[in-house]
């Protein structure tokens, strides 16, 4: 017989709170509603762990939640994560794009500030490390074909993206290359 790997993956958004719902029932007799309570109980519970009835009440028919043997929650990524994902891997995202504008001369280098905020911009998106690279291509792609465009290539030209220009671009303020070319 064969043994089949199964991975059933995805963003279960709601599922949090099933949980949750499920964990205040187990609380019995008197609690404390003070405030220094509460942050305390928060920061002390060890995170929760799907059980197969939340995954029912989620939706999942048991026939299905009876395969899968191991259930695994992944915990969010962090302003950290995402900076460390835009700067450290050997083929980030920030290695690439200092390539593409290399071939056209350009030294392209970004400010620490600029790469928290756009971490910062996928946090508030809620999209993760995979919109890291939509914001990455929003941020650059007018920059990138106006580079390809400029008269005096054999010049090196050094390109350094702040967070202001960042911000102004991704908040539609302000289109990157102009903000570029009044600096």
């Amino acid at each position: 017989t064969k043994n089949i790997l199964f991975i059933c993956g995805g963003a279960f958004v709601g599922l949090d709170n099933i949980m949750k719902r499920r964990a205040d029932k187990r609380h019995f007799g008197f609690t404390n509603t003070d405030e220094a309570a509460l942050a305390l109980k928060k920061k002390h519970v060890p995170s929760l762990k799907p059980e197969p009835e939340d995954l029912i009440q989620y939706g999942l028919i048991p026939e299905f939640v009876g395969r899968l043997p191991v259930v695994s929650v992944l915990a969010s990524l962090t302003e950290e994560d995402l900076v460390h994902i835009l700067t450290k891997p050997r083929n980030c995202l920030v290695s690439q794009y200092r390539k593409l504008f290399a071939m056209d001369n350009i030294d392209l280098q970004f400010e620490s500030d600029a790469i928290q905020a756009m971490a910062k911009e996928a946090l508030k998106r809620n999209t993760g490390a995979r919109g890291l690279r939509s914001i990455m291509e929003e941020l650059m792609i007018d920059v990138m074909f106006d580079a390809s465009s400029l008269e005096n290539k054999s010049k090196k030209t050094t390109l350094v993206i702040t967070a202001t220009m960042v911000n102004a671009q991704l908040s539609h303020e302000a289109q990157l290359v102009d903000l570029i070319k009044g600096a």
